[in-house]
């Protein structure tokens, strides 16, 4: 089947299209933590989360494509499961952020290594079971019913993951920009305690967050 043949008519694309780009631009955790990111580590590491967590989004996608947004529906306690895990790495995060060493008064934030920033974006967006139940319930609105659904969802996920990165990437410029701010001396350890304690709240409240997100 051409690739064509899964677009929606164009309007119901340009529905989604809009609908997707004012989902992307509405802040939400994982805008927190790449401006969170941004503002305490710089631009890099901004922009290396931003690729992490598209990466874990499209992952998303693809489970909810596949059935595991049903599962997530019936089931609290696989949701649960997953979600209490995504909260506890988000709360290992901030601690690491806390308890890693003040920089002398020449020195900057340190950013850590651009894999482990990638690898980190990857592990909070794959356990987030919101973002999968959020593309189960959004994505089917959009489909033709004359072609295959699976194909049709992968390629309206990848589209809303691409254009989540790119307004992603824009928070992450924006706050990367203020990220000199935070060099050297008190306002490093400042801006390292702020990273800290966002990411320690970020997993507070997605722990105690209603069990399906209501």
């Amino acid at each position: 089947m051409p690739m064509s043949d899964l677009f929606p008519p164009w309007p119901l694309f340009s529905a989604f299209f809009l609908a997707s780009l004012l989902l992307a631009l509405s802040p939400g955790p994982g805008v927190l933590y790449i401006v969170t990111r941004s503002l305490v580590q710089g631009r890099r590491s901004g922009l290396v989360s931003v690729a992490g967590i598209a990466l874990g989004n499209l992952a998303n996608a693809a489970l909810a494509a596949v059935g595991l947004g049903a599962v997530f529906a019936l089931s609290t306690h696989a949701f649960l499961a997953v979600k209490y895990a995504g909260a506890i790495y988000l709360i290992y995060l901030g601690l690491r952020m806390l308890r890693a060493p003040d920089a002398s008064p020449a020195q900057s934030v340190q950013a850590p290594p651009p894999g482990r920033v990638f690898r980190d974006g990857l592990v909070v967006a794959l356990l987030n079971p919101k973002t999968t139940l959020f593309f189960a319930a959004f994505l089917p609105q959009f489909l033709r019913p004359d072609a295959a659904p699976l194909g049709q969802s992968l390629l309206l996920g990848a589209i809303f993951v691409a254009l989540a990165a790119c307004t992603d990437s824009l928070y992450a410029l924006g706050a990367g920009a203020l990220a000199p701010r935070f060099r050297g001396g008190g306002a490093a350890r400042l801006g390292r305690r702020l990273g800290g304690t966002l990411f320690v709240g970020l997993g507070l409240f997605t722990a105690f967050s209603g069990a399906h997100g209501e």
